[in-house]
């Protein structure tokens, strides 16, 4: 009798168990932050390296995302937005691949009362508010550090004259626009620096290499620097400037901006004289302004993340790993 009631009890609470393991398990969570994010591309490790950012600071910090690849179109672009609005997500973020032609849909989305973000470029735009914050490089900052590593290089070489050409980012970009901005307002004041022609590579390698060669064909041994908006575009022109009989790091002065493995590697090897870091690790201060603008929180109009320059000036045995 005694064994069947001890029985019995171990029944009732293991029932009671079960029955509270069941109401935990439908009790409503907190209901995590719907972030809309539309990437511009995967042209390049620096892009893929920011989109593989993105996502593992979203996971950490439990925002639940939804990540749009638009290749390079704005038109993806556009689309994805009205689906993010459409799902009335909390709030969405996007890397423009072009500066104009975005007041209809964020107009649409500032309707929606949706806020959002720009991530690593800038618009052009004569509306008001329709973006809250932008959080990416100082891209013109990245231009002046450029030129500024290019004097004291043509100081310590003794240069009278320096012949440049340089393969632009995507034309009309944020970065395009301003670190070629940055770079020439900082080589205006010396008399030495002469800009030979400046070309489109659209941030791709394999535009790098085809400017290269034209650039060759076109110039050939009296260019003293390249200054190349990007390492891929760095990376396509190496091999061609090789190809035409020179020696790159030492014929030609080769500048770069972004910081990838690859570039700081070929930096090492001596074949690049100078890399500009342009970090894509910007996860981490989106998530934050996400969560803050949730709350209904102000925010920075600008969030520039710390950058340096990585050059043949300094012993860079010691660099950890870049991660892109």
């Amino acid at each position: 009798m005694v064994k069947r009631l001890i029985a019995c009890a171990v029944c009732v609470v293991l029932a009671l168990t079960a029955v509270s393991c069941t109401k935990k398990a439908d009790e409503p969570t907190e209901p995590k932050v719907l972030l809309g994010f539309s990437q511009l591309g995967s042209e390049s490790a620096w892009r893929i390296g920011n989109t593989k950012d993105i996502e593992e600071q979203a996971d950490r910090y439990g925002v639940s995302l939804m990540l749009e690849n638009a290749n390079q179109k704005q038109e993806n672009q556009i689309d994805a937005i009205r689906r993010f609005i459409a799902y009335k997500v909390d709030v969405i973020a996007f890397s423009p691949i072009v500066e104009e032609g975005w007041d209809n849909v964020l107009l649409e989305a500032k309707s929606a009362g949706i806020p959002v973000i720009l991530v690593d470029r800038d618009i052009s735009t004569q509306k008001v508010d329709l973006t809250t914050c932008l959080i990416g490089a100082d891209f013109y900052k990245e231009g002046v550090m450029a030129a500024e590593y290019l004097i004291r290089k043509a100081d310590a070489l003794g240069l009278e004259q320096v012949n440049i050409v340089e393969i632009t980012g995507t034309e009309n970009s944020t970065p395009m626009r301003q670190r070629q901005a940055g770079f020439y307002d900082t080589i205006a004041s010396d008399g030495r620096m002469n800009i030979l022609e400046s070309i489109d590579g659209d941030f791709l390698k394999s535009r790098g290499a085809e400017c290269m060669r034209y650039l060759l064909k076109t110039y050939s041994d009296t260019i003293d620097v390249v200054f190349s908006h990007n390492d891929e575009m760095t990376l396509g022109a190496l091999p061609e400037i090789e190809k035409a009989g020179f020696v790159p790091g030492k014929d030609m002065i080769i500048i770069s901006i972004d910081g990838g493995q690859e570039a700081i590697d070929v930096l090492k090897e001596g074949r690049i004289n100078c890399v500009v870091e342009c970090t894509p690790k910007l996860g981490k201060a989106l998530m934050e302004t996400v969560f803050s603008l949730k709350a209904g929180e102000s925010v920075d109009a600008v969030i520039h993340p710390e950058e340096q320059v990585f050059s043949d000036e300094q012993d860079l045995t010691t660099l950890a790993p870049r991660g892109y």
